[in-house]
C-alpha cells in the first residue's frame, strides 16, 4: 500500500465515501472498486470500513433531524440479520456472484423507473415484510462487498420521501449497518494495523467530503436529485454485474 497510484486511488475513494455520507446517492459505493484498482478488493473493503464509520458520525450530525423513523425501524432489523448471514457464510459465499445478483436487481429496477418513470399517485406506505426482506439483502451485500445501496433503494425509492429525508434515512441506516460490521470484519482479520494507519490518514478527507455532499443535496432540485439517484443506480449496477461476471 504505497506509491502515487495507490494514494491517488485512496484519496478518491475517501472523497467518494464522504460524499456518499453527505447524501450524494450511490457515490460511496464506488470507493471499494476505485481502491481495488491498486490492492485486492478484500483489503480495500477492510481498509475503508473505519473511514465509513467515522464519516457516518459527521453524516449523522448533518441529518440528525431529517429521517423517516418507520423506514429505519423496518429495514434495520432485516439488515442486521443479513450481516449475520454474511458473517456466517463468509468462507463459502463468492463475492463475485453476490455482485452479479446485486447488479441484476439494480439494473432491472433502474430500467423500470427510467422507462416507466416514477409511479404516479401518493407515496407507497413502508410495509414491514418487503422492508425486512430488502433490508436483509442490503445487509448481506453490504457485508460482502459494501454494495448495500441497490437493494436498499429498491425498497425506499417507491416511498417517495423528500430528497433530504431520503438522504438522512439512508445515512442513518448505513451508519448502523457499518458499525455492526466492525466486529465481524475484525474477527475475519480485515482490520489490520496497516489498514488502520492508512484509514486514519484518509478520515479527514472523507469528513470534509461529507459536508460538500450535504451542500449539494440542499442545492440540487428534487427532480434532478432523484434522476441522479436512478441513473447512478443503473451505472453502478452495470459495473457490479460486469465485475462479478469477470470474476
Amino acid at each position: 500500500m504505497d506509491g502515487p497510484g495507490f494514494w491517488m486511488a485512496a484519496v478518491a475513494a475517501a472523497v467518494c465515501v464522504g460524499a456518499g455520507k453527505g447524501g450524494i446517492p450511490i457515490v460511496g459505493m464506488l470507493s471499494v472498486p476505485i481502491l481495488a484498482l491498486t490492492i485486492s478488493p478484500v483489503t480495500a473493503a477492510g481498509l475503508l470500513l473505519p473511514v465509513y464509520v467515522v464519516s457516518d458520525m459527521f453524516g449523522l450530525w448533518a441529518y440528525r433531524r431529517d429521517f423517516d423513523g418507520r423506514v429505519l425501524a423496518i429495514i434495520l432489523p432485516g439488515a442486521l440479520v443479513g450481516i449475520g448471514v454474511g458473517w456466517a457464510a463468509a468462507s463459502v459465499v463468492s463475492e463475485h456472484w453476490v455482485r452479479v445478483l446485486v447488479g441484476v436487481i439494480g439494473i432491472t429496477f433502474a430500467l423500470n423507473l427510467i422507462l416507466r418513470g416514477r409511479p404516479d399517485g401518493p407515496p407507497r406506505r413502508a410495509e414491514v415484510a418487503p422492508g425486512l426482506f430488502w433490508g436483509a439483502v442490503s445487509g448481506f451485500t453490504s457485508f460482502v462487498s459494501h454494495s448495500g445501496g441497490p437493494p436498499y433503494q429498491v425498497y425506499t425509492l417507491p416511498l417517495k420521501m423528500t430528497k433530504t429525508v431520503f438522504a438522512g434515512t439512508s445515512t442513518i441506516a448505513f451508519s448502523v449497518i457499518n458499525a455492526a460490521k466492525l466486529i465481524p470484519y475484525w474477527q475475519l482479520g480485515q482490520l489490520t494495523a496497516s489498514n488502520m494507519k492508512v484509514a486514519l490518514m484518509l478520515m479527514p478527507i472523507a469528513a470534509a467530503a461529507v459536508f460538500a455532499g450535504v451542500w449539494l443535496v440542499k442545492v440540487l432540485p428534487d427532480k434532478l436529485f432523484f434522476r441522479l439517484v436512478i441513473w447512478a443506480l443503473l451505472i453502478l449496477s452495470v459495473q457490479l454485474l460486469w465485475t462479478g461476471l469477470r470474476g
